[in-house]
């Protein structure tokens, strides 16, 4: 689904030998308008989610009701006593999804003692595949001859240096809030989550095989863009070490994303463990939520508790700035809303809010072109922006995944911000002890400045931190601890190694054309799995045997997993040759895996 706000690039999508260009469709992601294909992913019929079948009758509407969590069981009640279901409930955060046909059924609610807030969260029914939801479906999977590169976006972020340090810790898994994921996508595949993926359409997950699928191209392109597997093929994510997991929000045929899809998914997303979202749409039907309208002001506290839910389980949630060009510091009008019926123009305030992307904690990311100049189509705002990223302008897009084992290119501030959450997924990675505030800190002061252009009278502020750009554009590089890239050759071992208790293993690296000794600064970057890291003596074994000392980790250290560079004056060994990276487990009850490692001479 696609904003009627957005600017109109073209989509290529490349298998091996082929490219296309495809036409646009209307809608509300937070990406230019051709990002979509011109119809929809064609649904296969599925049965019923168990508990859903019934029920469903024309004119139904769905409503945001708001209690307090302990309050949550009488609200129930006055749902049902009010002429309303309770189509799914959010007990923990006093949220619960009502379905009624009675045009008076919120403002009969607002009465009722308990009830804090009610408010309709569309201006048109709900669709009846509501209570009978059909699976996406899986495509066919197109081979690929394309092989990886280092391409602009990347580059200009510095990823394809990080990627020397690390490549991420498949322990942070990332959840994609978005049209669906192609989890059988060949790039995809190796980092997909299936245990933690869902779907979120009409606001209730559905667990079903498959249920997550892209319904669009928009959430697979995201997908890429966080975590492509470095396979050799295709293409690169910024982290493409770590999980990701498909929460889709968006609802089949139209591609809309609405509030109760939101806030099932954050729900979900702190319940499941997810370190970091992304989150490229706004939602729908309002462009801005306004609290002077009981309805929107019901969508602000329902979305925004579902937040602070997921970000209070250690979640971070990264978000699209919007693409229409628009000061969202200096708010004056909406012409977009509602978009699931009749449009209108409005006068509104700053009060008003584009959610989820201007709610309290969430990163909201702006778009660059290449060269890190403010993209054409980017929103802005002094204090509302708070990082910039690659997201494509005129005819130089993000090139990412599609559907089918496919390829293309797309721009909007959709693209921008899974680069950031690809940044905050390395981020948590090199220290998982990091809690959201403490990486969306980093993401800004590790961000490298952007000086508002001279050109422009619109961008206020400073280098440091203005309207156009926030802090600045991210960098993956200082994200993983490292100021300057690495210099020299580089070699790699991802075959994993079990570390069983009581065992000393090893894991080889063949290093080949380097003339002489190794550098007195020689770098091994280290990911290990370990559920006790106290039980390991972690050394790195020379070709002519000479053994360094990497750590010993102290006996009481309880903490998981090791991912982390060391930096060893090997100058006495000789280069070529075969090292080793020894681990010793040294204790019983806990075990792990050499997941992979590397030398940078």
């Amino acid at each position: 689904m696609l904003s009627a706000m957005a600017l109109a690039t073209s989509t290529a999508f490349a298998t091996a030998a082929t490219v296309t260009t495809t036409p646009t469709v209307p809608g509300a992601v937070w990406a230019p308008a051709a990002e979509a294909p011109a119809a929809q992913v064609p649904v296969a019929q599925a049965p019923a989610v168990a508990g859903s079948a019934a029920g469903w009758a024309a004119g139904t509407r769905a409503y945001l009701v708001i209690s307090a969590p302990a309050d949550i069981a009488a609200a129930k009640a006055a749902v049902a006593a009010k002429g309303g279901t309770v189509f799914a409930s959010y007990d923990q955060i006093g949220v619960i999804v009502a379905h009624s046909t009675s045009a008076g059924f919120a403002a009969a609610l607002r009465t009722v003692t308990g009830i804090q807030q009610v408010g309709a969260t569309r201006t048109s029914d709900v669709p009846a595949d509501a209570y009978s939801p059909a699976l996406p479906a899986n495509p066919a999977q197109a081979a690929t001859t394309l092989t990886e590169s280092n391409r602009w976006d990347m580059t200009q972020i510095k990823a394809d240096q990080a990627w020397n340090v690390t490549t991420g810790s498949p322990s942070v898994k990332v959840g994609v809030l978005d049209t669906g994921v192609d989890d059988q996508h060949q790039d995809l595949a190796p980092n997909f989550d299936a245990a933690d993926s869902v779907s979120c359409a009409y606001g209730k997950p559905d667990t079903r095989t498959g249920a997550w699928r892209d319904v669009d191209t928009h959430g697979t392109h995201v997908a890429g863009t966080i975590a492509a597997a470095k396979n050799g093929k295709g293409v690169i994510g910024v982290a493409p070490g770590v999980k990701i997991a498909s929460v889709r929000i968006a609802e089949p045929t139209s591609t809309l994303f609405y509030p109760e899809n939101t806030v099932c998914g954050f729900v979900w997303a702190g319940d499941h463990g997810f370190k970091v979202t992304n989150n490229s749409y706004y939602t729908d039907p309002w462009q801005f939520n306004c609290p002077n309208d009981l309805d929107q002001a019901a969508v602000i506290e329902g979305v925004k508790r579902a937040q602070e839910y997921a970000e209070g389980k250690g979640s971070l949630q990264v978000a699209a700035a919007g693409n229409a060009n628009y000061d969202l510091a200096n708010k004056t009008t909406d012409t977009e809303s509602p978009n699931d019926s009749t449009p209108t123009t409005r006068t509104i305030s700053n009060a008003c809010l584009d959610i989820p992307t201007e709610l309290p904690g969430v990163v909201t990311v702006a778009a660059t072109g290449s060269g890190s100049g403010k993209a054409s189509y980017s929103n802005f705002g002094r204090g509302v922006i708070d990082v910039a990223a690659p997201g494509g302008d005129g005819s130089t897009g993000v090139y990412s995944t599609l559907p089918g084992g496919k390829y293309g290119t797309k721009s909007g501030t959709s693209m921008a911000s899974p680069h950031v959450t690809g940044v905050a997924a390395l981020i948590a990675s090199a220290d998982p002890t990091l809690t959201p505030a403490d990486i969306r800190a980093r993401l800004a002061s590790q961000a490298n400045d952007l000086a508002c252009p001279a050109s422009d009278s619109r961008c206020t502020g400073t280098t440091a931190n203005n309207s156009f750009f926030g802090e600045g554009q991210v960098d993956a590089l200082k994200a993983v601890g490292s100021a300057t890239p690495p210099v020299g050759r580089y070699f790699e071992n991802t075959a994993d190694v079990a570390i069983p208790d009581y065992t000393m293993v090893e894991s080889p690296i063949t290093v080949t054309g380097i003339t002489g000794n190794a550098p007195a600064t020689l770098k091994v970057g280290v990911d290990i799995k370990h559920t006790y890291r106290g039980d390991l003596v972690l050394s790195l074994v020379a070709p002519n045997g000479t053994v360094y000392l990497l750590e010993g980790f102290p006996i009481g250290d309880s903490a998981a997993n090791v991912a982390k560079t060391y930096t060893v004056n090997a100058a006495a060994s000789t280069a070529n040759g075969t090292w080793k990276l020894r681990v010793k487990d040294g204790g019983a009850g806990d075990t792990g895996t050499i997941d992979a490692w590397n030398l940078t001479f």
